[in-house]
């Protein structure tokens, strides 16, 4: 079956120092070698720093400073997990307003394992069905969406994950979804049919 084409899609991946390492570079690759314009979106300017696995990895470029770009900018949103990471977005204002702008504007949000941590401050995960890194679990509930484990879960537009292993699945979900484009029926804190 060929891949769909993300021809004319860009698609930021919001990301700092700590990120999971295989959670930003899959999804990366699917997204370009599906014709996406890539990029990387974070709190500062010049390299960060990856986690792989159990320790520090690679360093990656940063494309653009979350304080100078938009929702408006991008198509879709990815957020790689990483315990690190989403920890540092979810206190950042700008990160915060930059990861609400997609939800108000319902576009296609992937987050795996610990990234739908950052989620939370949006307030978009009411009546969501959404999974994650297991650790998130109550996390998730409190903040009122409705979390199960599975290896790919979507609801109108947000693709969530559970951990690395789940890549194959999430990637492929998330190209989908961005395909699809804007999810129109999906507001914040309700949830239709449609």
């Amino acid at each position: 079956m060929k891949q769909q084409s993300l021809k004319d899609k860009k698609v930021a991946v919001l990301v700092t120092d700590g990120f999971e390492e295989s959670e930003f570079t899959q999804p990366v690759e699917a997204l370009k070698e599906a014709g996406a314009e890539v990029t990387v979106v974070s709190l500062r300017s010049g390299m960060i720093k990856s986690w792989a696995e159990k320790n520090w990895g690679k360093e990656y470029k940063v494309d653009a400073m979350v304080k100078d770009v938009s929702s408006g900018d991008f198509d879709a949103l990815v957020l790689p997990g990483g315990v690190i990471n989403p920890d540092k977005l979810r206190m950042d204002k700008d990160a915060v307003a930059f990861v609400s702008g997609f939800a108000d504007e319902a576009k296609p949000i992937a987050a795996i394992c610990h990234g739908p941590w950052t989620l939370i401050e949006t307030g978009v995960l009411e009546g969501r069905k959404v999974t994650s890194w297991p650790s998130l679990k109550t996390d998730l509930i409190n903040a009122g969406a409705k979390w199960v484990d599975e290896e790919v879960v979507v609801d109108n537009g947000i693709v969530t994950s559970r951990n690395p292993g789940d890549l194959p699945a999430f990637c492929k979900k998330m190209i989908e979804e961005i395909g699809e484009g804007q999810h129109l029926s999906r507001t914040r804190g309700v949830h239709q049919l449609g």
